[in-house]
């Protein structure tokens, strides 16, 4: 037998790799789960009681994901592993990867390198600027009026922001979610993708209609309080154009 022929050769080291990294972006997904559905459940609840019902449901939610635990553990660790492993097995994979023209791939990157730190920028670092003239928002300052300001001030602009990421996020995990299943269950029968991405868009609709309602009420926050809440939007690029 010559040198050439290797039937039972080992796999190398981008198999395991790209095993690893799947692994990591797999496993992370319940947690990105739980987050996304607490955080956009308060949104949602403005198609039954306003601002107010959202801001009691936001800092209900804040418990999980707003604690020093929560916040780095629970978030932010689980959506750097996700997107970091993601990238890197498009790197080492061994097999060619997935186009970026794909839907999954681009609702991923564009979700996880701007519309995320977008909303990061505008809805954590932003508020939280102790110079004069946010001087540090306060969680009670910081409510869903937040929301409403940046929706009267900047209405198109706000409201493609929060409906491309909301919708973004439902259509990666429509897509993402057969991958999942084909390599951790793969004798499970899925609904065909236009029926996933159906659901998806359903479970998302609840968030857009909270949108249309928190638009249409009067902002009830001090004028200098929208002045801050200006100034703590103005902090991303995308509020100053």
């Amino acid at each position: 037998m010559d040198g050439t022929d290797k039937p039972n050769a080992a796999p190398g080291w981008r198999t395991h790799a790209s095993s690893a990294l799947t692994t990591l972006a797999h496993g992370s997904v319940p947690f990105i789960t739980t987050f996304l559905f607490i955080h956009l459940s308060a949104p949602a609840m403005a198609n039954l009681g306003g601002a107010s019902l959202s801001s009691q449901a936001m800092l209900l939610g804040r418990e999980y994901y707003q604690t020093g635990f929560g916040e780095r553990y629970l978030v932010f660790a689980p959506l750097l592993i996700h997107s970091t492993s993601a990238l890197l097995k498009r790197l080492f994979s061994p097999q060619s990867p997935r186009p970026l023209s794909s839907a999954l791939s681009a609702t991923g990157y564009a979700v996880a390198f701007f519309f995320l730190p977008v909303h990061f920028i505008t809805h954590r670092l932003g508020p939280a600027d102790p110079a004069p003239p946010i001087s540090s928002l306060g969680p009670s300052e910081l409510d869903y009026e937040y929301v409403k300001a940046a929706l009267a001030e900047w209405p198109s602009r706000s409201a493609m922001l929060y409906s491309v990421l909301a919708l973004g996020v439902a259509l990666h995990a429509a897509d993402g979610i057969k991958i999942m299943w084909s390599t951790w269950a793969p004798n499970l029968k899925l609904p065909e993708r236009r029926t996933r991405r159906a659901l998806a868009a359903a479970g998302v609709l609840p968030v857009l209609t909270g949108l249309v309602v928190l638009a249409r009420e009067p902002l009830l926050a001090f004028a200098s309080t929208v002045e801050r809440y200006h100034a703590a939007l103005k902090h991303s690029f995308v509020y100053r154009l």
